[in-house]
């Protein structure tokens, strides 16, 4: 079942999955918002789920970005009490710890974070070995000290380079002390800029212009949803936008050096398959996907006034078109 919960108003689609081990199993999803990375991640978990011969029925609720929607979905989780939940993107599986906390009835009940940057800064675990408790997932952190050097590889004078992030997100506060640390190691300076909604992205991009040699836009759900608004921006005053989500290189960036959020829903499906043959979460370690891909929009860079050598072009894994 996909439920998009709004403030006014809710959209329910039914949708079940294959043949169950034993009966039906009952997954509530809670997504931060529709985007291209996350929208990935859960077909790939869906599909490792219907290939490991479960039958599960899902209530899928997407916040769109709003978090005071993200506490009310968390509430409606707790009522719906399923066998199993997953949390896709950090603001959702913060509120679904709070849950716990408030509602005794969904210990025991496991959960999977997937699509998290640092859940240890999100207060999910408190150790990747032994999580324990209820709680273990999939971790998309990324190597910034590679984004940066990737980003070179286009602009061997980079100094300075936009980063937009919305600051009530953990997982971008994590990226923006992470590349601030590698950044300094190579010279470049960062210069952050702070949303709070997608509304607030053209503004933010805008102000950049002019005081850096790129943007840079990491795994930030708000920033990503809008990503859009970001390219015209780039586009209009030939600012090169990068991406850490691969997804968003067809949406019109120059380049990036990402996860496959398929795999990274298969990798969390298979966790899922672990616990409902009998294994707890709190035992699983923590994982995160190691292999990166590179991906370039040609096109995308010729608005952007950005000139591509053949050899960089030799170097990537997908070429869009």
């Amino acid at each position: 079942m996909k439920r998009f919960i709004c403030l006014f108003a809710a959209l329910v689609v039914l949708g079940v999955a294959g043949p169950a081990l034993a009966g039906k199993v009952v997954i509530d999803v809670s997504q931060f918002v529709e985007h291209p990375a996350l929208d990935a991640i859960l077909k790939g978990f869906q599909d490792e789920l219907k290939e490991g011969g479960i039958d599960a029925e899902y209530n899928i609720y997407n916040s769109q970005g709003n978090i005071g929607v993200v506490y009310q979905i968390a509430t409606q989780v707790a009522a719906d009490r399923p066998d199993m939940i997953v949390a896709i993107a950090t603001p959702n599986a913060q509120a679904l710890i709070k849950q716990y906390d408030k509602t005794p009835a969904l210990k025991g009940t496991p959960m999977l974070f997937t699509g998290i940057t640092d859940p240890l800064l999100a207060g999910l675990v408190t150790d990747y070995e032994h999580p324990g408790g209820d709680v273990t997932g999939v971790s998309n952190q990324m190597p910034m000290g590679k984004h940066l050097d990737m980003i070179r590889k286009f602009l061997p004078n980079l100094k300075r380079l936009g980063f937009l992030y919305n600051a009530g997100e953990a997982n971008s506060v994590s990226n923006l002390n992470r590349v601030r640390a590698a950044a300094g190691e190579r010279d470049i300076e960062i210069v952050a800029t702070a949303v709070t909604s997608s509304a607030d992205v053209q503004q933010a991009a805008s102000s950049l212009v002019g005081n850096v040699d790129a943007i840079y836009i990491p795994t930030d759900n708000t920033v990503v949803s809008a990503m859009e608004v970001v390219v015209k921006v780039g586009r209009r005053s030939r600012t090169p936008v990068f991406v850490a989500d691969a997804d968003s290189v067809s949406r019109g960036a120059v380049a990036a050096l990402g996860f496959d959020y398929y795999q990274h829903g298969r990798q969390t499906g298979a966790m899922a398959l672990r616990i409902l043959n009998g294994a707890k979460p709190g035992d699983i370690p923590v994982e995160f996907q190691k292999r990166l891909s590179f991906h370039i929009y040609p096109a995308a860079a010729e608005k952007m006034g950005v000139e591509i050598p053949e050899s960089l072009l030799g170097e990537a894994d997908v070429i869009h078109k």
